[in-house]
């Protein structure tokens, strides 16, 4: 039954792009239309592209899957990937290369592990070899676990010198964003070997955990590099108060001691301000509904120019993308696309031959991309 299924699989990922490829979507600065590459995924979350043209998506229940250079999803998942808790929000999550994978093979997978009922996000690496994973180690395992299986971050970025960024939640425990020896909603940097890097902004700070770059985070599931390398951030609000925010080193983001979101149901005001002497401020909120952005890219092809230096976002929430408009730190503009046509929008990648490619994090979730319309 397995192996009918996998052909199964391969047949619907080989037709998979009739009535989507065939719809002209309206941009304000393109006309586009979106490609299903492959169907029948459960709850993918992350991606990356092989030097090769091929893809590597990792499934919430722990499968890391290729597809190949010619849209095909390998009906047989990587092997040696580290075993992982998928419950609630948790289980496989991002997936990253090497700046130098095609030297070293290294591919970094965030995740959700523990035992005894206590979990947390952790990182590991392996080199790809073939279908599998070879030489895995844990780089990373966040602390103090708990029992709540939500809010667990997890995207991953390297910076331009090589430095790897991890994204943690506050795993639904507010006051644990704030403290200085809690991995919670931080973001934490570390060399690609897991070391913490000498210039981490509080390695040498008494009472600190060495691996935090930032904190007062709430659950940031969208980061990525910009043309002048630096990082940019989203992360959920509760009712209302998504963020976009820049990574600096040291900044404390405010969660929850400052937010612009509220309680659910009741509404009632969380924190003290939106806004706090020493705490950074968002540079653009969503509310009072929230979008629950998920996936982040600049888009820096070729193929649709109207685009270019663009920042989109995916939304889980409304099921749509979000295209922002930037002159320098501002958001002078955004744009709301595909809303309610692909499904909950989990990642966002800026393709290197020029598309844009969508996850949508969905019992049958897709890999989709989007062209230009003809």
């Amino acid at each position: 039954m397995k192996a009918l299924a996998g052909i199964l699989l391969s047949l619907c990922v080989a037709g998979a792009s009739s009535a989507e490829s065939q719809t002209v979507h309206d941009s304000e600065a393109a006309r586009f239309t979106v490609r299903v590459l492959a169907r029948g995924l459960k709850h993918p979350w992350g991606l990356a592209f092989l030097p090769d043209g091929r893809l590597l998506l990792t499934e919430r229940a722990g499968r890391l899957r290729l597809v190949g250079a010619d849209g095909r999803l390998d009906p047989a998942p990587v092997s040696g990937v580290p075993a992982v808790v998928a419950e609630g929000q948790g289980g496989l999550l991002d997936v990253a290369l090497h700046p130098q994978f095609a030297r070293n093979g290294w591919v970094y997978l965030s995740y959700v592990a523990g035992s005894g009922g206590r979990v947390g996000t952790e990182l590991a690496r392996g080199r790809l070899v073939g279908r599998s994973l070879r030489d895995v180690e844990v780089l990373f395992r966040m602390q103090p676990k708990s029992g709540a299986r939500h809010h667990f971050g997890g995207r991953l970025a390297f910076d331009r010198a090589g430095y790897l960024y991890l994204t943690l939640g506050d795993r639904g425990d507010m006051p644990r964003a704030q403290r200085p020896d809690d991995h919670a909603g931080s973001v934490i940097r570390l060399s690609d070997d897991g070391r913490v890097p000498l210039d981490n902004p509080f390695r040498n700070r008494a009472g600190w955990l060495a691996e935090k770059y930032t904190l007062g985070h709430r659950n940031p599931q969208g980061l990525a590099r910009d043309a002048v390398g630096r990082l940019w951030l989203t992360e959920h609000g509760p009712q209302g108060g998504d963020e976009l925010n820049l990574l600096a080193s040291g900044a404390n983001y405010g969660w929850p001691r400052v937010t612009h979101g509220r309680q659910y149901v009741t509404g009632a005001r969380i924190g003290e301000a939106t806004s706090l002497p020493g705490f950074r401020d968002p540079l653009h909120v969503w509310g009072p509904t929230s979008i629950a952005p998920s996936g982040l890219a600049f888009y820096s092809g070729a193929r649709f120019p109207g685009w270019r230096g663009d920042l989109f976002a995916g939304a889980l929430r409304e099921r749509m993308l979000v295209r922002l408009k930037l002159a320098g730190d501002r958001v002078v503009g955004e744009e709301r696309l595909l809303v309610g046509v692909l499904g909950r929008i989990r990642d966002v990648r800026d393709g290197p031959d020029g598309y844009l490619y969508l996850l949508t994090d969905e019992d049958d979730g897709v890999l989709a991309r989007l062209e230009p319309a003809p």
